[in-house]
C-alpha cells in the first residue's frame, strides 16, 4: 500500500504483456455459438443498413439488451472490412472494451493504492481464469465490464476530485446501461449511496456534489435511447424494459438459465483465481485497522453489492460474475507487498513450471493434430472433429513460436521484485492462451461454427423454394443462416403455426428424436455442426406444394 511504490524496471514488458493477452482470440474464427453468433447477427443487420434504435435479429426485432456494443461492432467492422472479415473486425470491439476495462482497472488501482500499484490491479484482474475467455469473446458483457470500470474510478476519484468523478460515474453507469441495460447503473448506483451511509470518507458535501453531477450526466446515456424505442414501438418497449430487465430478475418468463442455489459462492474459487486468495490474504492481514482505509472500503463494498445483486437474481450464468472481478483485483492489490516470501515463491514457481508444462502440452498436441505423431493421438483429435483439414498453418505456427520465445525472454528479464510472481502468472497464463489462440484455433473451429452446416443446408434447397418455416430454430442458428447464406426463416413460433405458402421446414431437435412433422412432409436433409452428437437439423419438403 506504498504510495511511493517504484515502478519496475520491466514497465515496458508488463505493457507488451497487456497486449500480448488481449489481442489472441480476436481474431481467425467464426462467430462461435452460442453468444458470439447472435450477437454477430445483430451487428449484421447493422452492416446490413438496419435500424439501431430497434435491432433486428434475422428480420426480426430484437431488444434483449441495448445497442452500444452492437454499434461499435458495426463500426469496427465497417472501419475495417478491407482487411478484415467482418465478424473478426466486429469482435475486435471487445478488445477495446477489455482495454479500457483494464486502463480504469489501473487508474482506480493507483487512485486507492498510490503511483506504481495502478498496473498490479490490471495485471491481477487479466490473470483471473473466469475472464480469460469471456474477454475475447463478441459479447455485450466486455462493455458492460468497461462501464463498471470506470464507475469503480470515479467512486475512488470521487474522494479527491469529487466533480471530475461526478461526470466519470454518470459515464461508467450511462455506458454500462447502454450495454446491459438496468444492471451496471443499478449496482453502481446502490454503492455510490451506501459509501457514505456506511464510511465516512465518503461523507461529505463534494461527495454529494459529485453524485448531482453523475445523475446529469447519466442523463443521455439512460433516456436517449429508451425514449426512441418507446416512440417507435411501445409494446417493444415493454419488452425490453420488463421482460428483459425485472422478469430477468424476478424469474417472471422463460428467459435465461435459471439460478442454482449459491451458483455465483460456487465458482467464485477458480473464476476468480489468483485475485481471491490474495484479496483474503489481504482482508486477514488488514483485519486489525485496515478495513478503516478507504482502498479497503470501496471494492469490498462493491463486491458484495454486486455478488448480492446478481445471487438475488432468478436467472444465472457464469459469464455474469465478470463484473466481480473488478473489485476482487482491487482488493488483492496490497498482497504483492504483504505477501510473504514463501507464498510468493510457490507463486512464482508454480507459474512458471506449471505454464511451461502445459504449454508443451499444446505444443504435443499441435504436432499429433498436424502432422499424425503420435497415431492414437491424432485419430482421437480428429474424431473429436472429422471435419477440419490438418496441415502446417505458417502464420499461426510463427505467431505461437513468437509467443512462446517472448515467454521464455521474459524468465530471463524478470529480475527478483515483489510483483514477479503475479506478473509471471499473468504471463503465463497468456502464453497457453495464445498458443491455444493460434495452433488450436482452427481445430476448435471447425466443432464451434455453423459455417458448413449452413452450406450444406444451402446446397439441400430445391430450385423451387418459395419459401421456408422454422421450428425450434435458436437465435444463433438463425443468425449464421442469415450471414452465411442469407436465408431467413419464417418461425412457427411467431406465425402461430406454419404458413401455407412454405414448401420447407427446417427443425431443430435432438439427434436421437425424430421430430415427425406430418406425412406430408418428406426429409431431404439432415444434418448438424461437425463433431456434434447432440444437435441435429432436418429440412423437409412438402409433398403437395410446389
Amino acid at each position: 500500500m506504498n504510495g511511493q511504490a517504484r515502478l519496475p524496471p520491466y514497465r515496458a514488458l508488463v505493457c507488451l504483456l497487456f497486449a500480448a493477452w488481449i489481442l489472441p482470440g480476436l481474431i481467425g474464427h467464426d462467430p462461435w455459438k452460442p453468444d458470439e453468433a447472435y450477437t454477430f447477427g445483430l451487428v449484421h443487420s447493422l452492416l446490413q443498413g438496419g435500424d439501431w434504435v430497434v435491432p433486428s435479429l434475422a428480420g426480426e426485432p430484437f431488444v434483449e439488451k441495448p445497442p452500444l456494443y452492437y454499434l461499435t461492432a458495426a463500426a469496427t467492422a465497417k472501419l475495417l472490412s478491407l482487411w478484415l472479415a467482418p465478424h473478426d473486425a466486429a469482435r475486435l470491439a471487445s478488445g477495446i472494451y477489455i482495454a479500457l476495462a483494464c486502463l480504469f482497472t489501473a487508474l482506480t488501482g493507483r487512485e486507492l493504492y498510490g503511483r506504481g500499484r495502478g498496473w498490479v490491479s490490471a495485471v491481477l484482474l487479466i490473470g483471473c481464469f473466469g475472464l480469460l475467455v469471456r474477454a475475447h469473446q463478441m459479447i455485450t458483457d466486455t462493455a458492460l465490464l468497461a462501464g463498471f470500470a470506470i464507475g469503480y474510478y470515479a467512486l475512488a476519484l470521487s474522494l479527491r476530485r469529487p466533480r471530475l468523478a461526478g461526470f466519470w460515474l454518470g459515464l461508467g453507469g450511462g455506458v454500462g446501461f447502454m450495454a446491459k441495460g438496468l444492471l451496471a447503473p443499478g449496482v453502481l448506483g446502490v454503492t455510490a449511496l451506501a459509501l457514505p451511509l456506511l464510511f465516512r470518507s465518503w461523507r461529505n458535501r463534494g461527495y454529494l456534489a459529485c453524485l448531482g453531477i453523475a445523475v446529469v450526466s447519466a442523463l443521455p446515456w439512460v433516456t436517449v435511447w429508451p425514449l426512441l424505442l418507446y416512440h417507435r414501438s411501445a409494446p417493444l418497449f415493454g419488452e425490453w424494459f420488463w421482460d428483459n430487465n425485472f422478469g430477468r430478475f424476478f424469474g417472471a418468463n422463460e428467459l435465461g438459465p435459471h439460478a442454482q442455489p449459491l451458483q455465483y459462492l460456487g465458482i467464485l474459487p477458480w473464476y476468480g483465481f489468483p485475485a481471491l486468495p490474495l484479496a483474503l490474504w489481504v482482508l486477514w492481514s488488514a483485519r486489525a485497522s485496515g478495513y478503516a482505509k478507504p482502498a479497503i472500503q470501496l471494492p469490498v463494498a462493491a463486491i458484495t453489492i454486486t455478488f448480492t445483486v446478481l445471487s438475488l437474481a432468478a436467472d444465472a450464468r457464469e459469464l455474469y460474475a465478470m463484473p466481480m472481478l473488478l473489485p476482487l483485483a482491487l482488493v488483492a492489490t496490497p498482497a504483492v507487498d504483504s505477501l510473504r516470501r514463501g507464498a510468493a515463491n510457490a507463486l512464482y514457481w508454480f507459474s512458471v513450471m506449471g505454464f511451461t508444462f502445459f504449454a508443451g502440452v499444446i505444443w504435443f498436441y499441435w504436432i499429433a493434430l498436424e502432422f499424425g505423431v503420435p497415431a492414437r493421438l491424432f485419430s482421437h483429435l480428429h474424431a473429436m472433429q472429422p471435419g477440419y483439414d490438418p496441415g502446417l498453418k505458417p502464420l499461426p505456427f510463427a505467431f505461437a513460436a513468437l509467443f512462446t520465445a517472448g515467454w521464455l525472454l521474459l524468465l530471463v528479464l524478470l529480475k527478483r521484485s515483489q510483483e514477479r510472481p503475479v506478473v509471471a502468472w499473468a504471463a503465463g497464463l497468456t502464453l497457453n492462451w495464445a498458443l491455444i489462440a493460434t495452433l488450436l484455433i482452427g481445430w476448435l473451429d471447425t466443432g464451434k461454427s455453423y459455417r458448413s452446416m449452413v452450406a450444406e443446408i444451402k446446397h439441400a434447397l430445391p430450385r423451387d423454394t418459395r419459401c421456408i418455416a422454422s421450428r425450434s430454430l435458436g437465435e444463433p442458428q438463425r443468425a449464421m443462416l442469415d450471414y452465411y447464406a442469407g436465408i431467413i426463416t419464417v418461425r412457427e413460433e411467431v406465425t402461430g403455426g406454419l404458413r401455407r405458402d412454405c414448401n420447407l421446414l427446417l427443425i431443430q431437435g435432438e439427434a436421437n428424436a425424430d421430430p415427425n412433422p406430418g406425412r406430408e412432409w418428406r426429409k431431404i436433409w439432415e444434418g448438424a455442426r461437425p463433431g456434434d452428437t447432440v444437435e441435429r437439423y432436418r429440412l423437409y419438403r412438402h409433398a403437395g406444394r410446389r
